[in-house]
């Protein structure tokens, strides 16, 4: 009885406020960059930096002029600006972060995806969901995080939190 007692209290003990489990944070490092979100967010998702690694970041940088089929491009100094916070906040930069090693990691050195959706890791993770709940109205695509992950501004992504319109609480068939 005592040793189970002092096993869970070395588990609740290892759980800190912060997201940290055994040393590591869940999830990704939030956004924190008020210029980032004014620029990115009012057309999209603000997508945690942590998301792609710094050469993914610096190729969706190179063609803002063709920003997934809309011209976003930038002033010079505003562009310079916002990559440094990419660069800076990227996935190999914060792999004390759950998922932004798991990304990181589910990347080969070959590979530069320009896209969260065509990482290794988001596949495989989404790999189950019906087309259906994809394509529906509410959510539209997979890159639309906010539709399903109901604390993805924060920076989690836990499957407790997804909650998918006109279906419900996530549950693995």
């Amino acid at each position: 009885m005592k040793k189970v007692v002092f096993a869970s209290l070395l588990v609740v003990g290892s759980l800190m406020a912060d997201g940290s489990f055994l040393g590591g944070k869940k999830d990704v490092a939030p956004v924190t960059d008020d210029f980032y979100i004014k620029e990115c967010a009012s057309c999209h998702f603000a997508y945690q930096p942590g998301l792609l690694p710094s050469k993914s970041w610096k190729k969706v940088m190179e063609n803002l002029n063709d920003h997934f089929g809309t011209d976003a491009s930038l002033e010079p100094e505003d562009k310079k600006k916002i990559l440094k916070y990419l660069v800076d906040n990227s996935a190999e930069k914060f792999t004390n972060y759950k998922r932004s090693k798991k990304i990181n990691d589910s990347i080969p050195a070959v590979e530069t995806p320009v896209a969260i959706t065509k990482t290794g890791y988001f596949i495989k993770e989404h790999k189950g969901i019906k087309p259906k709940l994809i394509e529906q109205k509410d959510v539209k695509s997979l890159a639309n995080c906010m539709a399903c992950h109901t604390k993805a501004d924060k920076g989690s992504y836990s499957e407790r939190e997804i909650n998918i319109p006109n279906y419900g609480k996530w549950e693995d068939d």
